[in-house]
């Protein structure tokens, strides 16, 4: 039933998109950027960022299928033969500079200002790209650190003049388990909502965008043990605009405000994988798009 009903909405868009103009889109480029912040999380440093879409776009409909990368450093200073220790929890723990590729499939199909799509996220840790189908257990997350998420969303500027939105992604599959009060460990539905807001200075090509992020349930995903606010952002753009390429400088300040005090909000000079655990980020950025 669930495979039919999908064929239906499939069906039902595609006939909606051949009955419009419909024409070939597409989105390339990359990004820069001092620290890789995702949701709020700070992720690791300096990184280089591709990103390309391909697709169909219509009046009131469109189709999208991408990768997006993710190249960088834990950390900024490059550090290399420091000595490994031994963390209060007795993980053993290495300081030096660690490089983690990721590389993120995505599908997205819009229609009239309203999203759904589908995100993997794999990270080159050894792991196999699909890890958690094996042995044919779709939700068996051993084998890989990857995850794979479904979203849906609605952006309100398609049919109002206010350029706001609203996303509710869900992990489905991969390595996202949450321990309950009798130490099992089961699936943990890893969910964020995000509420977007962005303003534009037409005339200056100048936005200041804020996002509320807030994870509803139990996650280690997003660290939180209840419902919890875990994203405040701010992100400031400038663009310039040429004859085949467009540049943005950006910065964006995250405060993750679930448990926050002020020994956790910024952590000064305690070694750069401390940033890890630390509830108030900051990255500036440059992209390059064609």
């Amino acid at each position: 039933m669930k495979k039919l009903l999908l064929a239906v909405v499939l069906l039902c868009g595609c006939t909606m998109m051949v009955k419009a103009d419909v024409e070939f889109a597409y989105d390339a480029g990359f990004e820069v950027v001092s620290a890789y912040i995702w949701r709020g999380q700070y992720n690791g440093g300096l990184s280089f960022q591709p990103d390309l879409e391909v697709g169909f776009d219509s009046d009131e409909a469109g189709f999208r299928i991408g990768v997006w990368g993710n190249l960088g450093a834990s950390d900024w200073r490059f550090k290399r033969n420091q000595p490994w220790y031994e963390d209060e929890d007795g993980n053993v723990i290495s300081p030096n500079t660690k490089f983690m590729p990721e590389l993120d499939v995505i599908f997205n199909f819009n229609f009239y200002g309203a999203s759904l799509g589908l995100n993997h996220y794999y990270y080159c840790d050894g792991g196999n790209f699909f890890g958690w189908l094996k042995d044919n257990d779709f939700f068996q997350g051993e084998g890989s650190s990857s995850t794979t998420e479904i979203w849906f969303g609605y952006n309100f500027s398609h049919f109002f003049d206010v350029d706001a939105y609203i996303n509710w992604y869900t992990t489905v599959a991969g390595n996202d388990f949450v321990e309950t009060a009798s130490g099992d460990m089961k699936r943990a539905h890893s969910t964020y909502i995000e509420l977007g807001y962005n303003y534009t200075w037409d005339h200056i090509a100048l936005t200041l965008g804020g996002q509320l992020g807030m994870s509803p349930w139990a996650s280690d995903l997003y660290g939180n043990s209840k419902f919890a606010v875990t994203n405040i952002s701010l992100r400031l753009d400038k663009e310039w605009e040429f004859d085949h390429v467009t540049l943005d400088l950006f910065a964006q300040g995250s405060l993750n405000p679930d448990g926050v005090n002020k020994d956790n909000a910024y952590i000064k000079g305690s070694g750069d994988e401390k940033l890890y655990n630390q509830k108030l980020n900051g990255v500036l950025g440059l992209g390059v798009w064609f």
